[in-house]
């Protein structure tokens, strides 16, 4: 599936195509579909790293994510690497920059919280920094 479609796969969630949707429902997007893609990162999705991501998606949008849906959201498919950073790309300037020093701070919640970082992790976190294009400044709310 092209990135260009990939909303096409959040029918699954109800949720409309990129070019048509909120700001809300983008970071709602943006948020699944990286944290889901940091459960596979190291390609060991540990049930902890998905609770977590249920967590962090209940307190960011007030909505309960079943198992399932973050898997779904971690299919290879839909969240090739190299797909995710190009669609992360596309999606960045309609990001405030708090939405995307959340989505960040919520990406090492779920590299941490297996206990266990690789470098397969770190990797992605940098690339999903360098795709969302946030400066380590804005990473740690560092602002005149």
């Amino acid at each position: 599936m092209a990135f260009g479609n990939l909303s096409s796969g959040f029918s699954i969630f109800g949720w409309s195509s990129a070019g048509e949707e909120s700001q809300d429902e983008l970071y709602k997007e943006v948020l699944l579909m990286t944290l889901a893609g940091a459960s596979k990162a190291d390609a060991n999705i540990h049930p902890v790293e998905i609770e977590t991501i249920q967590q962090i998606m209940h307190r960011e949008t007030g909505q309960d994510f079943e198992a399932a849906d973050i898997r779904k959201a971690s299919r290879p498919d839909l969240n090739e690497s190299a797909r995710l950073r190009k669609y992360l790309r596309s999606v960045q300037g309609r990001l405030n920059d708090k939405n995307k020093t959340t989505i960040l701070r919520a990406l090492v919640d779920v590299i941490k919280s297996d206990t266990e970082i690789s470098v397969l992790e770190i990797d992605f976190f940098n690339r999903v920094a360098d795709a969302l294009r946030i400066t380590p400044a804005e990473q740690v709310e560092l602002t005149a």
